[in-house]
């Protein structure tokens, strides 16, 4: 498979490359050495093998930067299920036709030598430069509070929060989306809550409030929640 972007890491030159199913056992062990570095392990929801497969086969999409022959770093997209756990649902769509047109912006491994040189950032660009949006109106994501690399990396997308609700068996994740075709405007007032604060964003929330920034106060960090001008489906 050829190369679809090059760059350097310090001297060190890298390639990113479109996976199939050849590189699962590489894919598998980078999921696996970083998910045993992790201190909470919460921050992250492994994919089985039958997970990555499923992508693999076509219902996604998933990019690996290349060190030599040394898998450092992936990325993927996921077509999901139309089921009732569907994170569409939280952008507010209903048809399944229009579900159908969400991808899921899914799992990303950087193999923890390989950190500091933004390449989770450079595969989210190559990623969405992959996909078609004759086919795709939005991508969503979920991200659990206070991992604020993850966060920080989808805010730096554009995404914004719609939900904060409980997913994967009772874990906390907050709902992200993009609109792959128009450029979100927001009222001008904000509302600063606390990531801790639950019933506080649920609540705004539902007013529908979204969530388009974070920062950091104090000992904390804290959502800046606005209304949208032109609301999504």
């Amino acid at each position: 498979m050829s190369s679809v972007y090059e760059g350097l890491l310090g001297e060190r030159p890298f390639e990113v490359k479109v996976l199939d199913k050849n590189h699962l056992p590489k894919i598998l062990a980078l999921q696996e050495l970083v998910y045993d570095a992790l201190l909470n392990k919460d921050i992250l929801e492994p994919l089985t093998d039958e997970e990555f497969l499923y992508i693999l086969e076509g219902q996604g999409l998933l990019v690996g930067t290349f060190v030599e022959e040394q898998l450092i770093a992936f990325r993927a997209l996921l077509v999901p299920a139309i089921d009732a756990d569907h994170l569409g649902y939280a952008i507010g769509l209903v048809n399944e036709s229009d579900l159908k047109r969400v991808l899921y912006q899914e799992i990303s491994n950087v193999h923890p030598d390989f950190r500091g040189f933004g390449l989770q950032k450079t595969l989210a660009k190559v990623i969405m430069q992959q996909i078609d949006t004759k086919d795709f109106d939005y991508i969503a994501a979920t991200v659990m509070p206070y991992n604020i690399a993850s966060l920080k990396d989808k805010f730096s997308q554009g995404f914004h929060i719609v939900r904060l609700k409980y997913a994967y068996g009772g874990k906390l994740r907050y709902v992200f989306a993009l609109d792959l075709h128009k450029k979100q405007q927001y009222e001008e007032d904000t509302v600063t809550i606390s990531m801790g604060d639950i019933e506080a964003q649920q609540r705004i929330q539902q007013e529908g409030y979204v969530g388009t920034a974070m920062k950091q106060l104090a000992d904390d960090w804290v959502v800046e929640y606005q209304k949208p001008l032109n609301v999504l489906k």
